[in-house]
């Protein structure tokens, strides 16, 4: 029997947003059993606070967004998923937590530091007990029956910076920490100066971000020899928390980014209100 988890102390960690370039501070608070993840934002005004697994207006863009509220959070998520953080509240003094190194391995070792204290109520997870997709062109997102979470994921660019790339494994906290967290955000170098003119990546820079030319990153060195489509796990372990809840089931994933990730969030939202005790 799994039980819920919250950090044993309270922490903050400070940079820049990887999409606004703002700077930022993330204030890490344990919270109470039952209470779930919360975030506040403080520095506006009414200081709106927004629990995952609430009603929630996503915006199914290139980057996870909670209303006008917060985005670029799938990497703070999926540390807490890696962490099997259940319980806590972020105070955010911007929209976005800081992107320090690009991936969630940071966000994972601060947690871990903090300490990762058990509590009395069971864990509780969403279920998939029916075969759930959403697909646009090429792209596909896929969610099945499964008593383990697995992802499998194919990714695929033009051009031999990163090609063809598959990933798939049953992830557990343990092979989340080893083999995902550490993967960084990327783009092609072909990519970077549209992405600018979009409002994209005002904080990206070659140490947080890996950039993709023909030869491999720009000033950088690959963690991993398929990098790219690890980070795309991270993302999309990232996205799906948004629900609050880990889930049980087989991902199956072909060239899904963001977008695609959201609409199966809110396709798996009913499903999420079945209360489901984990074991």
């Amino acid at each position: 029997m799994k039980q819920q988890k919250t950090i044993n102390k309270s922490f903050f960690l400070e940079g820049n947003g990887l999409q606004t370039g703002k700077s930022v501070k993330a204030f890490f608070y344990p919270d109470k059993e039952d209470s779930g993840i919360t975030f506040v934002r403080r520095d506006l005004e009414n200081k709106p606070r927004i629990r995952l697994g609430d009603l929630m207006n996503l915006a199914t863009d290139r980057r996870s967004k909670i209303g006008d509220y917060l985005e670029t959070v799938e990497h703070i998520l999926a540390a807490l998923w890696g962490a099997e953080v259940d319980n806590i509240r972020i105070e955010l003094t911007s929209s976005e937590p800081p992107g320090l190194d690009g991936s969630a391995g940071i966000f994972l070792e601060a947690l871990k530091e903090a300490g990762i204290k058990i509590q009395k109520p069971q864990r509780e997870f969403i279920e998939i007990k029916e075969p759930l997709w959403v697909e646009n062109k090429e792209s596909f997102l896929g969610i099945f029956p499964s008593q383990t979470f697995k992802i499998s994921y194919i990714l695929e660019y033009p051009g031999p910076a990163i090609g063809r790339q598959f990933f798939s494994d049953t992830v557990d906290s343990k092979v989340f920490q080893k083999e995902i967290a550490p993967a960084r955000t990327f783009c092609l170098k072909e990519e970077v100066d549209f992405l600018l003119k979009q409002g994209y990546g005002k904080g990206a820079n070659l140490k947080n971000t890996l950039v993709m030319t023909k030869d491999g990153p720009m000033d950088n060195i690959l963690k991993f020899p398929d990098e790219p489509v690890r980070h795309k796990v991270l993302d999309l372990i990232g996205d799906l928390y948004l629900l609050g809840k880990p889930i049980k089931g087989r991902v199956i994933a072909i060239r899904s980014g963001h977008k695609l990730n959201l609409e199966l969030v809110e396709k798996i939202k009913p499903v999420a209100d079945r209360r489901q005790t984990g074991r």
